[in-house]
């Protein structure tokens, strides 16, 4: 039992059910790009967010500017065990992302920003008592992201920027006996492991902004993957037998994928513009989740658990209109289309995902503006199988709505 448990656990260390982008990645950054899906993220520079998708964009700004954004997550996702026919309801609960950002000109060359906000986390609490409590419990993954960049104008048409990236990540997990307790003993809800685990990691973006004219503009950013080594973790053996004592230390290292842009703006007329992104993760790098202790044996001496993964690297294209009705109000929409990014499991029930956005801009002085944007982001239905503590392989069904709001206020010091 020991052996396999260990490779249901550790899927789900730092990953679980995302409704709202592909694997465990987060695209919410700001209320103005949710409105139009993200497209041409790294090109509109309508606000100070724009650091988050390209440093050398910075350039485009005559004076200082600060962005703060929050932004609510509400997934419905729904899973049911075939086999066992139970159904678990909204076990992704609601998230709350805020983001700040504050950019500066240095002169008419140089530019310099700084930027705190996530790239990656997710969270997801199945009940007690299910069937599949060794396959799924309670998980979070929590990940800040400072971002502190410069940016050089080389002439009127081309600009580009670099960063460094300060992420600071913590991880929590339970898992329960579930079916297994039926052949171990004690109640499907009792505790079988758990882990605890907080660290630093570091990387680096980079960015390019063409400007064909002060129309149309094209841009290209590219943020590192991030090694995470989770060296000092907690894991809690309880009565599963892998550890010698029931809290011993562990360690897991993984790296968060890469990630790179290319977005464009065109500025049609004083009303209407268009933008459009493709995004692409490097999720073929995440090839397996592997924690290590002295005081482990799953078979392997040494070893908490092991677990192959099965992802590919995955698109993300985007397309959105914006629509000046006059100097206070601005309109936006957008549709994206986000690829899987990994074989569905309880833990990522990972399927393709269509976002519909919209949103809006308040100017309240010439200072001050307001943003607001919704999203709908509906995940294909899919089944997929697992294979529990017991070699038992179980069924599953899933399907998952998310609904994503977000408020944004925008400073401009004159």
């Amino acid at each position: 039992m020991n052996k396999k448990h260990c490779s249901l656990l550790t899927i789900s260390i730092l990953f679980a059910c995302n409704a709202h982008s592909a694997g465990f990645q987060v695209a919410e950054h700001s209320a103005s790009g949710l409105g139009r899906a993200f497209s041409g993220e790294g090109a509109v520079a309508d606000n100070a967010s724009v650091l988050a998708r390209n440093p050398a964009a910075m350039t485009l700004f005559e004076n200082t500017t600060f962005s703060g954004a929050l932004s609510i997550v509400d997934p419905e996702v729904n899973v049911y065990d075939v086999d066992n026919k139970e159904q678990s309801d909204d076990v992704a609960p609601l998230q709350v992302v805020p983001a700040s950002y504050y950019i500066s000109p240095i002169n008419d060359s140089w530019a310099w920003g700084i930027g705190l906000f996530t790239n990656y986390g997710v969270a997801t609490d199945y009940p007690d008592d299910i069937s599949a409590g060794d396959m799924a419990g309670h998980t979070s993954l929590l990940s800040v992201n400072l971002n502190p960049n410069i940016a050089y104008r080389i002439n009127e048409s081309f600009s580009v920027g670099a960063g460094v990236n300060l992420v600071y990540a913590e991880a929590e997990l339970t898992r329960h006996k579930g079916e297994t307790a039926d052949f171990v003993g004690g109640q499907y809800s009792d505790r079988l492991i758990g882990m605890t685990g907080e660290t630093f990691g570091y990387g680096w973006n980079v960015g390019a902004l063409y400007e064909l004219n002060e129309n149309h503009r094209f841009a290209f950013g590219y943020r590192s993957a991030v090694k995470l080594d989770f060296d000092d973790g907690e894991f809690s053996s309880y009565d599963s037998g892998i550890a010698t004592e029931s809290k011993v230390t562990g360690r897991l290292k993984i790296d968060l994928p890469a990630i790179m842009e290319l977005s464009a703006f065109h500025q049609l007329n004083e009303q209407w513009a268009v933008h459009y992104g493709w995004q692409r993760t490097d999720w073929s790098t995440f090839e397996e989740l592997k924690a290590t202790s002295p005081d482990c044996d799953d078979g392997v001496p040494g070893q908490c658990f092991y677990k192959p993964e099965k992802y590919e690297d995955n698109d993300r294209l985007s397309l959105g209109a914006t629509y000046q009705l006059n100097a206070d109000w601005t309109f936006r929409a957008g549709f994206a289309f986000d690829e899987q990014a990994g074989k569905a499991t309880l833990s990522i029930p990972d399927s393709d995902r269509r976002w519909y956005s919209a949103g809006v801009t308040y100017m309240w002085s010439d200072n001050l503006s307001l943003d607001a944007g919704f999203a709908l982001v509906v995940s294909s239905k899919g089944s997929f199988t697992e294979e529990n503590a017991l070699d038992q392989e179980r069924t599953f069904e899933a399907e998952g709505t998310a609904y994503i709001s977000a408020m944004q206020l925008n400073y401009t010091f004159k």
